[in-house]
């Protein structure tokens, strides 16, 4: 992998974590699949290889807890946002906003 790669990687897996982070905020309770395919209307290409180390990150964190629910006899793991995890957004917007505005409405080289 270039570094490139690696660096794009990186960064949209950070991208992933806030999005699922909020998305348990929004919806209260999600599973992964349901993540995966909010994700993909934004545009992310999440295998759950790269989604379920994440949500493990966010629990690990104390950012998300979780619990086990059996649904047409399927386990299923449901996500669940923290106050932790909730304050954590809260700690984010106003910084993703400024990001956002800067680097909207930087006129880059490359462009």
């Amino acid at each position: 992998m270039s570094g490139m790669a690696s660096a794009i990687l990186q960064m949209h897996r950070s991208f992933i974590r806030i999005h699922a982070l909020s998305l348990a905020v929004q919806e209260g309770e999600v599973y992964g699949l349901q993540i995966r395919d909010r994700l993909a209307r934004y545009g992310y290409s999440v295998s759950p290889g790269t989604l379920y180390p994440v949500l493990h990150e966010l629990e690990a964190g104390e950012l998300l807890k979780s619990r086990n629910r059996v649904v047409g006899g399927k386990n299923r793991r449901y996500y669940k946002a923290t106050p932790r995890g909730c304050e954590f957004l809260l700690h984010m917007k106003p910084l993703i906003r400024e990001l956002a505005d800067v680097l909207l409405n930087t006129k880059l080289p490359c462009d």
